[in-house]
Parts: C-alpha cells; sequence; structure tokens
C-alpha cells in the first residue's frame, strides 16, 4: 500500500484566529487587556491554551498574560521575577491571582516531575516555586544563594 503524502500541518481555528487578530491589531505587547479580549474572542478556551498560543506567537506579553515559564531555570528565574513585580505593587486581590499563576505552574512542575527523565530538574524548579510561594520579596536574595549552590562555589 504507498504512503500518502505527508500534510502540511493546518493552524487550528483559534490558532487562525489569533493569528489574524495579532495582524489587525499590531499589539507592541500583550497585557491583561488584551488578554480579556482574546480570551472572549476565542472563547471557549482555556488559559493554559491560551498562554501557549500566545508564547508561540512570539508578541512581547506582560507577565500576568506570560505566566510561569519552565522551559529552563534561568527562564522560570526570570518569570518568577516578574511575577514579583507584579505582586508587590498589586492590591490584595491581584496578589492573589499572581500566588494562583505561581500555584498553577507548581502543580504542573510536580506532575511533570513524575516523568523519570524530567524529574531532578523539576524537583528543583518545584523548590524554586515553593520559596517564592513561602516568602516572595525573599526570593531574588533566595535565588542568588541557590545558583551559588548549584555551581559548588564557595
Amino acid at each position: 500500500m504507498p504512503r500518502q503524502p505527508r500534510k502540511t500541518p493546518q493552524k487550528t481555528p483559534k490558532k487562525r484566529k489569533l493569528a489574524e487578530w495579532i495582524d489587525r491589531s499590531r499589539p507592541e505587547k500583550i497585557g491583561e487587556e488584551e488578554w480579556q479580549l482574546l480570551r472572549d474572542l476565542l472563547a471557549p478556551i482555556s488559559d493554559n491554551y491560551l498562554r501557549h498560543l500566545l508564547r508561540d506567537s512570539g508578541v512581547p506579553l506582560a507577565p500576568m498574560v506570560e505566566g510561569v515559564r519552565q522551559e529552563s531555570l534561568d527562564v522560570l528565574e526570570s518569570s518568577l521575577i516578574g511575577l514579583l513585580f507584579e505582586y508587590e505593587s498589586g492590591d490584595t486581590a491581584r496578589r492573589e491571582r499572581v500566588r494562583k499563576l505561581v500555584i498553577t505552574a507548581k502543580d504542573h512542575a510536580r506532575l511533570a516531575g513524575r516523568n523519570e527523565a524530567k524529574h531532578p530538574e523539576k524537583e528543583e524548579m518545584l523548590l524554586w516555586m515553593l520559596t517564592w510561594l513561602e516568602n516572595p520579596p525573599l526570593f531574588p536574595a533566595w535565588i542568588r544563594l541557590r545558583r551559588v549552590a548549584l555551581s559548588g562555589e564557595k
């Protein structure tokens, strides 16, 4: 039986709608206002999937839109520091929203850590997020010390 030629991947309807919106709007950055507009435009859509599509779009994202990124320890540190500013400058409701983002990311890291291949890195990421959640303002000083400990320097 002859093999069928491989089709080029098509954009999903939500991805296509997002690309069209970006082409029309040409946003310099996607902030919380645009986030809400896009949630409405692409409904129903999960926050996780929308965040994934936005990260793939290449448009710069505000920290609350970008969320907690876990591709590497450097990226995780950068996103937690960005969210720290949002946390420290926010009122009680905003602080709760920031904490919720970090808690959700922590839960995802815990699940991903069940994969033996990812376990050591995800365990370290989990420690970073738990430390951030325990005392966000202390996180920048703690991370400097943690980096030294990880590098084996004295």
